[in-house]
Order: C-alpha cells, then structure tokens, then sequence
C-alpha cells in the first residue's frame, strides 16, 4: 500500500493541470556560488531590484556611477546640479559623522569640471548634443 502525503497530491495534481509546464528557467542550470547569500544575489539579479545601501555607501556608489545618473540630462546647468547635489550631500555626510556601527568608507568628491567634461564628450560622440 503507498501512502500520499497531502503536499505530494497537490503536487501531482497541479502537474497533471500542467501549472509547472513552460516556467521561466525551465531546462535552465541553476545559477549558484558558493556564498551564503547566493538566493538573494539571484533574485536581485533577476528583479533587476538594486540593494538599499547604508548612507555613505550608498553615497560612494552614487559617485561611482554618476554618469549613467547623467546619461539622459539635456542641459549642462541640470548636469551640473545633480552633480553639485551629490557633492553638496557628500560634506553634510562627513559633517554629521558615522553613526555607530556604519562602515568607514571613504567616498570623495566628484570632480564637477571632469564629469561635466565626460557628460559633454559622451554627448557629443553619441550625436545628442543639443
């Protein structure tokens, strides 16, 4: 006599609706590491859902990636706002200090004049200059 637990009955059952038929992935390998946290690497990934960072953290990789922030400004005086924001944000940080706990990263100054001149170049090669 085989017994069926209640789960492996759903199971079967949705199987023969074929709910598991066509799922995204399927015949896919699985994309592991061997980190402990390997799920939520993936299902950021996948989600395309960017980490909520801890203040200078989060500050540093504003900084790092303060050109794709400007690859859809138009005008050069809005360029150069989001860039002296950022700036702006960077001091009050350093004023306020770290709070217990939060990591000692340095995160310096973007150098206004060189990302306007990268957001200018880019926008020049690629034929957008307005």
């Amino acid at each position: 006599m085989q017994f069926e637990s209640w789960i492996d009955r759903q199971i079967r059952e949705a199987m023969e609706r074929g709910e598991f038929d066509n799922l995204p992935g399927a015949g896919k390998p699985l994309e592991l590491d061997d980190s402990d946290d390997w799920w939520i690497k993936g299902k950021i990934k996948r989600e395309n859902l960017e980490p909520v960072l801890p203040g200078v953290l989060s500050l540093r990789k504003e900084a790092e990636t303060i050109q794709e922030k400007l690859a859809d400004v138009k005008r050069a005086d809005r360029a150069r706002e989001i860039v002296e924001d950022l700036n702006r944000r960077i001091r009050e940080f350093y004023a306020r200090g770290w709070a217990p706990g939060e990591p000692r990263v340095v995160v310096k100054l973007v150098d206004v004049d060189a990302a306007l001149q990268a957001w200018c170049n880019r926008r020049e090669n690629s034929g957008r200059a307005d």
